[in-house]
């Protein structure tokens, strides 16, 4: 009994106004009268079926229509549940004849159509019969709406009650929440039913009103997947399965249909959805919704659950940046409010009668500090009081996005029925087949043979790999030196230029091009793709998973790399090493390396950050959505050359998805690892750039619809299936919120003048000892003085005792350093642990309700058990009664 008894379910309830009939059927359902008992502590209620994909509420599609659309067989009644397309000039023909033939003795009903526009392609289309579907539902273990709905409701006391009565009555003033959607809206109201694992033997015990519309069409697509998964296409051990025959081109593509056009005359708020896309295309994917909150479960009902686990991550992300890019704003407001009153960029400002040294040798004239002012204001809006405050709020804020992010998942897991659910045992890759199929193994969880990798050829392979993962990243290393000698021989050239405002401003418009060029040379090093293909490949991993986990790390590390590099070298490298007057490196001995601003290298670090965020970004967009609409313009085009304008809209469903774009290969990683790039920005070099977190925020907003309308319009229908997390780039987030505590100390420790202010004001300016900080002059102690002009350095003048030597303030500077180091990172360390020790993984009233779940559990099977041996008792009963009546 405990093994098919199970959880509540969301589902959608089917608008009470007026109900749609399935499509491929004529047949309306009948629907349950809903039945209250109501107790103090406990309803128990009948309740309706989940609403299926296929009940809807606007139009009445009849039997004609049906067959019309596409979603149907020529006979208008058997639904269309999956399309493989092939080539009649295939040269697999006898491999895919073997696969239908097994195919239709696995109980699946097939149909062949020819393609409208070219004969050479054949549609398959595939039908899991009633019987079918629940043969594998049972052996999948597909949880299906259980008879019973039951809620809890706890006792409370009298003055709690008149408390929200007060409080609802007070709500009632207030507007509604914009970023919900109308209460009356059809499909979108959630209601909770018991699920439990689906049983042929007790297939009474669920809500069964209509076979055509029980298992939802996702469902559906699922279980023919499975099948076809499974079905042999030539005589051998592991000759089986549909990606096979992808990979030798026996079938052009497979693909489950999307449920009719997006497109309708009508609007969904006044006349209902026609279909489940039109649906997510109004109330989710169209631009003029952007504001409202996601429909997720619609979006978990159509695609699957785990790209519904990908867009509640990125909606939890981008719902937890409004906070960030809130304290950043306001950070950067403190700068600006508080310019006018910063010591530093006022002596900057008023330092007329102090000269510079020339930045570079020949073409760079002596400067007055004051040319640095307003360097210096800009730095100010970024580097201030608040800045160690923000550093230290973005790190614990990315302990809580991810610690109540898991929290959020564990919600979602369970609402959709994942928390007990297991991946099934993946299948073996054909190509770790094929390698490895001489030597075999018995298999540990099956009991069945199968190819084994020896320890000494696994790990030769991974260390050949892990060899080439280094040699791509000294690529990267090697595109940012040539950025760098960039840098230093373009200095020269900017100040001889002959446009005075480039003259005057040659460090600003050397940091500008080089940074364009070095968002150029990313661009091109995309390349790295097919390097990490070619790396995981090598490595012959077993299944798809350990696949897929190691192409995303060594991807992920390419791009960070990649993206990140010049970064780094602009925050912790440009100016350190140049040496000083009269001992200067050169690069081969001519020209000299660059320096920092007189005003500081944060200024570069806030331009470099802000560039490659914003263009990144929007290139990432153009792509993303330009790619797949311009490409399916073309088609477009080329259909009403070949067959009329309006020969696309009398196109069967099959036709018009065939037409549209796959989604990637590579499934969701793309569209993670923008993100996963982007927290990295907002992270670890934030307190260089507090406007980052409002940047992610305004491109999410965007990001958000325009996956939407990319995955509703754009692409074919991806196969929906299940994940009850996001997998390894969790593991990535929690890296990249360590790496970011570590980067941020040192960019205000080394990069800002936090610190080198700090230690003025506390030892050397005039309140020195006094408790506060002093305003007296902070010029003198960070410019070292030469006959002919200043430098940024603390080191003594050349007619000292020991002229060019670290002064005094130099040593109490590092000193100050690296405490500042080690005190931030020890107290943001110990806050993360803290924070995620005090959040727990499941909220209280989940494990409440689990609990509760559980309690209930164990009452249902006593009262299912005693429902059993009374009608054994009332069988045994009208046997004896009958046999007292045959007895002469």
């Amino acid at each position: 009994m405990c093994c098919w008894i199970g959880r509540r379910q969301r589902t959608a309830a089917v608008c009470p106004e007026r109900r749609m009939t399935p499509l491929c059927s004529t047949l309306p359902p009948t629907g349950a009268q809903q039945k209250t008992t109501a107790s103090p502590t406990l309803v128990i209620q009948r309740s309706e079926t989940s609403s299926p994909p296929f009940f809807f509420t606007a139009i009445s599609f009849i039997a004609v229509r049906n067959k019309s659309s596409g979603l149907c067989f020529t006979d208008g009644k058997r639904r269309i549940d999956y399309i493989l397309v092939y080539r009649k000039s295939s040269t697999q023909t006898e491999k895919r004849e073997i696969f239908e033939r097994n195919i239709r003795a696995e109980g699946l009903h097939m149909e062949k159509e020819a393609s409208l526009t070219n004969s050479d392609v054949i549609f398959l289309k595939l039908h899991a019969p009633w019987d079918v579907l629940c043969r594998y539902a049972e052996l999948m273990n597909i949880r299906m709406p259980f008879r019973r709905k039951i809620f809890y409701k706890h006792r409370r006391h009298k003055f709690m009650s008149r408390m929200e009565k007060r409080i609802n009555k007070f709500r009632g003033f207030l507007p509604r929440k914009p970023m919900k959607f109308t209460a009356s809206l059809p499909d979108l109201e959630e209601g909770e039913s018991f699920t439990a694992p689906f049983s042929r033997s007790r297939i009474h015990h669920f809500i069964i009103h209509n076979k055509d519309s029980f298992f939802n069409n996702a469902t559906r697509s699922r279980i023919v997947h499975h099948i076809l998964q499974r079905v042999k296409y030539e005589e051998g051990k592991n000759k089986m399965g549909l990606n096979r025959l992808l990979n030798n081109n026996s079938y052009e593509a497979a693909f489950p249909l999307h449920e009719g056009s997006y497109h309708s005359k009508h609007p969904v708020r006044t006349h209902g959805a026609d279909n489940q896309r039109h649906l997510l295309y109004e109330c989710w994917a169209w631009w003029g919704v952007w504001y409202k909150y996601q429909p997720l479960d619609l979006i978990r009902r159509y695609f699957g659950e785990k790209i519904g686990l990908y867009f509640a991550w990125l909606g939890w992300y981008t719902g937890m940046l409004f906070p960030a890019a809130l304290v950043g704003l306001l950070v950067f407001l403190y700068g600006l409010f508080t310019l006018e009153h910063c010591q530093v960029s006022k002596e900057l400002c008023e330092a007329t009668d102090i000269v510079m040294c020339p930045i570079c040798d020949q073409y760079c004239p002596y400067l007055r500090l004051s040319d640095s002012c307003i360097y210096a204001k800009v730095t100010h809006l970024f580097d201030n009081g608040a800045t160690v405050f923000f550093a230290v709020f973005m790190a614990v804020w990315a302990t809580v996005f991810l610690e109540f992010w898991k929290r959020r998942r564990a919600v979602l897991a369970y609402d959709w029925d994942l928390a007990d659910w297991e991946e099934e045992e993946e299948e073996i890759r054909p190509q770790f087949e094929a390698k490895y199929s001489k030597k075999e193994r018995m298999n540990p969880i099956s009991g069945k043979p199968e190819p084994y990798q020896a320890f000494t050829d696994k790990y030769s392979r991974l260390v050949v790999s892990t060899s080439g993962i280094f040699f791509m990243i000294l690529v990267v290393i090697a595109a940012v030196s040539g950025i760098v000698i960039y840098r230093v021989i373009t200095v020269s050239t900017f100040a001889a230029f002959g446009w005075a405002l480039i003259r005057n401003n040659s460090q600003v418009a050397t940091t500008g091009t080089a940074v364009c060029i070095n968002f150029c040379v990313i661009m091109l090093l995309n390349l790295y793709e097919k390097v990490a293909l070619l790396l995981t490949n090598l490595e012959q991993p077993r299944t798809e998973s350990e696949w897929e986990n190691s192409f995303t790390l060594k991807m992920f590390l390419f791009q960070f790399v990649n993206i990140n590099s010049s970064t780094f070298y602009i925050a912790f490298f440009l100016g350190r090493f140049t040496g000083r007057p009269g001992a200067y490196l050169r690069l081969i001995n001519r020209w000299k390396l660059e320096e920092c601003h007189p005003s500081g290298c944060l200024f570069d670090l806030c331009l470099q950050m802000g560039i490659i965020m914003v263009l990144k970004q929007t290139w990432n967009n153009v792509i993303e959505l330009g790619a797949p609409i311009l490409q399916n313009w073309w088609t477009r085009q080329s259909l009403r050359k070949d067959h009329g304008p309006s020969a696309k809209a009398s196109f069967p469903q099959w036709e018009r998805d065939y037409n549209l774009q796959p989604m990637n290969a590579y499934g969701l990683f793309d569209e993670y690892l923008e993100m996963i790039l982007q927290f990295g920005f907002i992270t670890i070099f934030v307190a260089a750039f507090p406007l980052a977190p409002l940047l992610a925020l305004l491109n999410n907003i965007i990001e958000i619809r325009l996956d939407a309308y990319k995955f509703v319009t754009q692409w074919r229908r991806p196969l929906p299936s299940q994940d009850k997390d996001i997998g390894i780039w969790y593991d990535i987030l929690e890296g990249i919120g360590i790496l970011a505590v570590i980067t941020n100390a040192f960019v205000i420790a080394v990069t800002s003048d936090f610190i080198p202010r700090m230690v003025y004001a506390y030892k050397y300016g005039p309140c020195a000892g006094q408790g506060r900080a002093g305003e007296g002059s902070v010029i003198s102690g960070g410019f070292s003085c030469l006959f002919l002009g200043r430098y940024r350095d603390y080191r003594e003048p050349p007619d000292s005792a020991e002229p060019y030597s670290y002064t005094l303030q130099f040593w109490h500077v590092l000193a100050a350093r690296l405490a500042f180091i080690i005190v931030f990172e020890h107290m943001v360390f110990a806050i993360k642990t803290l924070i995620a020790y005090l959040i727990p993984d499941l909220p209280k009233d989940l494990r409440d309700r689990m609990r509760r779940e559980k309690y209930l559990i164990q009452e249902m099977m006593y009262e299912a058990e005693l429902e059993r041996l009374q009608k054994e008792k009332n069988e045994r009963r009208r046997r004896g009664k009958a046999q007292n009546k045959e007895w002469p």
